[in-house]
């Protein structure tokens, strides 16, 4: 028997669909809710403290550099403040209640409580077991978690293993790219694919001087031109950092196997297409305006 050989975009493709629906809750009404019921009402420090609660309660530094592109300031006036008013066990329990409620909000009961959520949980899960620890900082502390019972939380908890291995292997390339923070969302706004200025400014800590910087630096570097737009040469930046996180992010779809990724893809697209148009994410949240 022929096994299919797995193509080298594939693992990405897969990533995207089901990153498109871990992100979901981030956007989520109930996730501000449930933080706001621990006393963490401000919308960056929620964010601040769900994705890094896996870690213990770490302080501004390790945020920063994980997540690498907020600004540090903005970072340092919510953590480890934030720790004061919730622990990271009680944050990442308030955490799994929103995203149970809003995924059940999106997607409705009977999709998750169908075969093929099962079926995509199963298949997600197997992909993760070819993660790797090592200089994964974020993927690492979440894989320490449980894997929840139910299928449309474990689909979930893998989809955020999965995220996370590859964002952290991601960030190894952005700086052998010599792009920081900034630099890094300028030029992926600069595809088209990335987050809006607006939001960066709302949601990253950054001005839009220090964003004017940023573009001015990246235009003496050959890598935009005078229009903001990518050069040929910062369009190649762009697929060469693609390429190598795609090279460092391979084992667990080797692992899962072309069909199995096909499948997971496949599954993963459905399901994040019935969140987007249940209205999961604003509507002006991607592009270069």
């Amino acid at each position: 028997m022929t096994t299919a050989v797995l193509e080298p975009r594939a693992g990405r493709r897969c990533h995207n669909a089901l990153n498109s629906l871990h992100a979901t809750h981030y956007f989520a009404p109930e996730l501000g809710r449930e933080l706001g019921a621990l006393g963490v009402t401000d919308p960056r420090a929620v964010n601040f403290a769900v994705r890094s609660a896996a870690l213990g309660p770490v302080g501004a530094g390790t945020v920063a550099a994980t997540f690498y592109n907020y600004k540090y300031e903005l970072v340092a006036r919510h953590v480890p403040a934030v720790w004061e008013k919730a622990s990271p066990d009680a944050v990442l329990a308030a955490r799994a209640r929103a995203v149970d409620a809003s995924l059940r909000r999106l997607l409705g009961a009977e999709a998750l409580a169908s075969a093929e959520m099962a079926e995509a949980a199963g298949l997600a899960l197997r992909a993760a077991e070819a993660c790797t620890r090592a200089g994964r900082p974020l993927y690492a502390g979440h894989a320490d978690l449980p894997v929840p019972d139910e299928p449309h939380l474990a689909y979930w908890h893998a989809a955020t293993l999965l995220r996370e291995h590859r964002g952290d292997g991601h960030l190894a390339v952005l700086v052998a790219a010599g792009l920081d923070g900034l630099e890094a969302v300028v030029t992926h706004t600069a595809t088209g694919r990335g987050m809006a200025p607006k939001w960066v400014f709302a949601t990253r800590g950054w001005t839009p001087q220090e964003w004017d910087a940023a573009v001015d630096r990246l235009r003496a570097r050959g890598l935009l031109d005078a229009d903001g737009a990518l050069t040929a040469e910062g369009v190649a930046l762009r697929e060469e950092i693609e390429a190598e996180t795609d090279r460092l992010d391979r084992a667990p779809y080797e692992h899962l196997g072309a069909e199995g990724v096909a499948r997971l893809t496949e599954l993963g697209a459905g399901f994040a297409r019935a969140a987007i148009g249940a209205g999961a994410f604003p509507a002006d949240l991607f592009g270069t305006g």
